[in-house]
């Protein structure tokens, strides 16, 4: 047999006989792996989407707005189309502030932009239902029109007039919903704001009828895309009335409604990695004497060290591999959804290599970190000591054991498991500590005050940001707790099979198995104490790296709850394991130690 074949045949006998363990590290990678790979894409997808966008509608290299209008701002802004660098244009053409109401009393800020009826060679936006500008009528942009739940054939009332929505577009010549303004009313800052387009003469009436505010935009297509900045510095003195984004500056302005995701998936990555290597790492520790043992009898046949290392960590590496690949593909899912939460862009999201590497060397860290420390113990052992391998005997401690005398029986034997094992007693406290971060963050981020997209800031229209970030953080936070309970049962049920044998003479001298059990809760619940304790201040320092300057803590109340709470449930949750392991008959327990 070929080594090749031998290995993959141990390993899929030895995946056959652990499948909870497998599938405990399938989900650990799988979930890590989709997080980080949506963290680190967003931007790339973000600008993507822009760049997509912006090739379907024509979008323009820069945009001139001011405040003013009439004849002189007029013949300003068409000065600048006589730049040498200026190949087209599209304008000047108005810009209308006014308020939008739909039939469900959805009232928001909305932006009419005066377009012909037949669009020219640019900034042409590209039509996704029904059709372009005719009298009378309007056509809404994509994600202002989702967020207000409009479409084709509904009608909306702008400035008390009623309008037909006869289509709905996308453009990449303003930034997506809700920043379609790009700048306030006479010049002056601008709210979150939604983007309608009307014929020139409907614009112009519209604005006459209520003497509403107006202002004047231009668009440019330059010989030169890149050098919009090096434009933009040449013209900055042309006036002070004028205002010059580039489009650069909206493919940055795309960015802005993500500016707190990417944190909540790449810090949440690490956490479900930091979890991930908590819990296949204590499951590898419960398999340790199986798995010296397994070396001894592959030494004793004649096999290399090498060969050795390659059997025990090909199982956890192609675990590691399968559930990145699953990872990877939810996260294609995904991507779109979570990149551009407004519907203002068109196009596909792809990965980049660079992030699909990324990924993959952490779903191989989890799966090497996790399990080197038992393969190179098996792989040092002697082979006469690793067939005859037994429980590792702790070192015999006359203080510690004359203390904990003193305790009340559950209590003593929890204390003693823990001071056995003080290794796996910090990788719980740890596993606490990141689902109590976790638990803080999203506590202080639904404090944190928000002001809607409808009129006057109304909620109507929620903050798309505040909802997006919630989502996204919640989902990070189930996904983080899900894996530390999946931690705490491993924890309590690889603890009690180690412990059988002590177990088992504490109930040959009197201890009953409710003791045994609760003792068992104790060596999960020690640890965890002090992780509940630490998390809360490490969320708190942790998110203050991320957070505004302005930002609103939440009750001292709420993060004890949440701390307490965490320590209920992990009481809860060792409770089911522990008591089946302490109804183990102990003739049973004794005899398979002896045999």
């Amino acid at each position: 047999m070929g080594s090749t074949v031998l290995i993959v045949r141990l390993a899929l006998a030895d995946v056959r006989r652990h499948k909870v363990q497998a599938a405990t590290l399938l989900l650990a990678v799988i979930v890590a792996t989709a997080t980080m790979t949506l963290g680190l894409s967003l931007r790339g997808v973000s600008d993507a989407l822009y760049e997509q966008t912006r090739a379907a509608t024509a979008g323009p290299d820069v945009v001139a707005l001011s405040g003013e209008t009439g004849p002189t701002m007029t013949s300003a802004l068409t000065s600048l189309t006589n730049d040498p660098e200026v190949v087209a244009h599209h304008g000047p053409y108005r810009i209308v502030y006014a308020g939008l109401t739909t039939r469900d009393s959805i009232s928001s800020p909305v932006v009419v932009q005066g377009f012909a009826e037949t669009p020219g060679t640019l900034n042409r936006p590209l039509v996704t239902s029904g059709h372009w500008v005719r009298p009378g009528g309007t056509v809404l942009e994509r994600g202002f029109a989702t967020a207000l739940g409009a479409g084709v054939g509904d009608h909306v009332t702008i400035a008390g007039r009623s309008y037909p929505v006869v289509g709905i577009a996308v453009t990449a010549a303003t930034s997506i919903y809700p920043w379609a303004a790009q700048i306030g009313p006479y010049g002056g800052p601008s709210d979150y704001t939604g983007l309608a387009w009307m014929t020139r003469s409907d614009a112009r009436a519209l604005a006459a009828s209520r003497d509403l505010p107006v202002t004047t935009a231009l668009d440019l297509k330059l010989r030169d895309p890149g050098g919009a900045e090096a434009f933009l510095a040449a013209h900055r003195g042309f006036t002070l009335r004028v205002n010059l984004h580039t489009w650069r500056f909206t493919a940055e302005q795309d960015m802005v409604i993500l500016k707190d995701t990417q944190p909540i998936l790449v810090v949440g990555s690490w956490l479900l990695g930091f979890l991930a290597i908590t819990g296949v790492a204590a499951l590898a520790a419960g398999r340790a004497i199986e798995r010296t043992r397994r070396a001894g009898l592959l030494k004793a046949v004649g096999a290399t060290p090498g060969l050795i290392a390659t059997v025990l960590l090909t199982e956890y590496l192609a675990l590691a591999l399968i559930g990145d690949a699953l990872g990877l593909v939810i996260a294609r899912l995904t991507l779109p959804a979570v990149a551009s939460p407004t519907a203002s862009r068109i196009g596909t999201a792809e990965l980049t290599g660079s992030t699909v590497a990324a990924a993959t060397v952490l779903a191989m860290a989890v799966a090497v970190l996790s399990t080197l420390r038992p393969t190179l113990r098996a792989m040092r052992t002697a082979t006469v000591t690793a067939l005859t391998a037994t429980a590792h005997q702790p070192r015999h401690r006359p203080r510690l054991t004359a203390l904990s005398a003193l305790l009340p029986t559950p209590l003593l034997l929890g204390l003693r498991l823990t001071a056995r094992r003080p290794g796996r007693a910090v990788l719980q406290a740890c596993s606490t500590a990141t689902t109590v971060i976790a638990i803080v963050a999203l506590l202080t981020l639904h404090v944190q005050p928000e002001r809607g997209y409808g009129l006057d800031g109304s909620s109507v229209l929620p903050n798309l940001r505040g909802e997006h970030d919630r989502r996204l953080l919640l989902a990070v936070t189930v996904l983080l707790i899900a894996l530390a309970v999946v931690n705490t049962l491993t924890f309590t049920w690889t603890t009690a099979m180690e412990a059988r044998a002590s177990m088992a003479v504490a109930r040959t001298l009197g201890a009953t198995p409710g003791q045994i059990s609760a003792g068992l809760s104790a060596a999960q619940l020690l640890p965890t104490l002090p992780g509940a304790a630490i998390g809360v201040p490490l969320g708190a320092g942790l998110l203050s790296l991320f957070a505004a300057h302005n930002a609103v803590e939440p009750p001292s109340s709420w993060l004890l709850a949440a701390a307490l709470a965490t320590v209920l449930t992990t009481a809860a949750l060792t409770a089911l394991p522990a008591r089946l392991a302490a109804r183990v008959p102990v003739a049973q327990t004794l005899s398979a130690e002896t045999a």
